[in-house]
């Protein structure tokens, strides 16, 4: 069998890549308060680079760390109308409006775990604001109404400044991205977890309000919207006239809602991957779409901020019952390289990075028990891996191709190891034979 032949193409430059990260939800709150012994096992596998004593790696490198700054559920407990308490959060602040550091301290431990490690990217995302500013006091919100007032987008702010603050204070980390809405096109209203729909006013609204904050007290973190629930929002009003087309809402300067020139906005655009990665050419064509709109906005960048497997994908993969084996992490492995080559994401990130549920959301997969338990890796966390441990931040997309349709390949250089670093996914069930050229 004659080799296929991947060929390079050092003198034709794409995006920089920026990070690869992870969330904390859910389970991080609970795994962050095992015993020593199992909860640094997993901080290794999610975020070290070294090798063990057999030379192999110890974990995927991830170069972002995800915190989800919670609204308070948790605190509520069963009043909160959560009714799963491992997707209940803690808030730092209580309902008298006073602050308690110590809260979250389970993902404050991985927070803590990600720096020791040498990751050097922090983002804190919101899925609600604190329920003591909510319309409804619930961490998610009625009849698919936004569930803060226009009132309340200053102390949202100063809130998350607060946060901020406190977190450094405490640990002395800094996040260097916020994020203040998650997923604003849906309703919210279940009672599954903490969530709000936002119309993209009272986006540009919360955004402004944060903006004036950091500024004022002369904090370094940056901005990123919008944490879309699916690509098409991003480019189109799709079914959500006042919750999409949101491009062109906050980075078109004609747009009443222009955010673009803030200064404490980053210059990203955010999106899940979700219910659009099947089949293969409809996710490329829908990506396509979104790198050439994205593309139109001088100095936009993308990033696939939010992903697991959801729904039956076009009857190619179901989201339902773990999965530890190949198929999900080569699934996944063609995401990923369908949003770097075909998107031209900049960074990308992973959902539930430990998960206690039986659901291919999870890169390490726990038992559901507060205080201790069993955990295991999955070659999903591997295939991640293959890209986050070795595509480092600062590292660029270069062109690359294969003279084999079945064989994925992208190529990347670091400008500052010199490495050039080559992933090439095998979706076929049979081995191939490749040359580099």
């Amino acid at each position: 069998m004659n080799p296929s032949l991947i060929s390079i193409d050092l003198s034709t430059r794409f995006q920089t890549i920026e990070n690869f990260g992870g969330s904390d939800a859910w389970s991080c709150q609970f795994v962050g308060k095992w015993p020593d012994a199992q909860k640094k096992a997993i901080a290794d596998l999610l975020f070290s680079s070294d090798l063990d004593t057999n030379g192999k790696p110890l974990g995927i490198g991830l170069s972002l760390w995800r915190f989800n700054v919670g609204a308070g559920s948790a605190q509520q407990g069963e009043s909160s109308g959560i009714a799963d308490e491992w997707r209940r959060a803690e808030s730092f602040i209580g309902s008298d409006g006073e602050y308690d550091w110590n809260l979250q301290a389970g993902q404050m431990w991985f927070l803590d775990a990600a720096k020791k490690h040498g990751v050097r990217q922090f983002l804190a995302f919101v899925n609600s604001p604190p329920v003591n500013i909510t319309i409804n006091g619930k961490a998610f919100a009625t009849n698919g109404q936004p569930n803060l007032s226009t009132q309340n987008f200053d102390a949202f702010a100063e809130y998350l400044v607060n946060v901020v603050q406190g977190v450094k204070q405490k640990i002395d980390v800094t996040f260097t991205y916020i994020s203040p809405v998650n997923e604003p096109q849906w309703d919210w209203s279940d009672g599954g977890q903490e969530g709000t729909p936002f119309n993209n006013e009272d986006i540009a609204g919360i955004v402004t309000a944060l903006d004036a904050a950091l500024t004022r007290e002369n904090l370094p973190s940056k901005i990123t919207i919008v944490e879309a629930g699916k690509y098409d929002y991003l480019y189109s009003v799709a079914d959500k006239p006042n919750r999409g087309n949101q491009i062109d809402a906050f980075f078109d300067p004609a747009s009443d809602l222009y955010i673009g020139d803030l200064p404490s906005i980053e210059n990203v655009i955010m999106g899940h991957g979700y219910f659009t990665t099947s089949p293969f050419s409809k996710a490329a064509a829908i990506r396509n779409k979104l790198r050439d709109k994205v593309a139109g906005v001088k100095g936009l960048k993308l990033w696939q901020s939010e992903y697991c497997i959801l729904g039956d994908n076009s009857g190619t993969i179901n989201g339902e019952h773990r999965d530890l084996g190949i198929k999900p992490a080569l699934y996944v492995a063609r995401v990923i390289h369908n949003d770097l080559v075909n998107a031209n994401a900049s960074a990308w990130h992973w959902w539930t990075t430990v998960s206690a549920y039986d659901y291919k959301d999870g890169l390490i997969y726990v038992d559901k028990h507060k205080s201790e338990g069993n955990f295991e890796s999955s070659k999903l966390l591997w295939a991640v891996g293959n890209f986050s441990r070795f595509i480092r931040p600062g590292s660029y997309r270069i062109a690359a191709d294969c003279d084999d349709p079945e064989v994925l390949v992208s190529a990347y250089v670091n400008p500052h190891s010199q490495e050039l670093i080559t992933v090439l996914i095998n979706p076929a069930p049979n081995p191939k034979k490749v040359k580099l050229q």
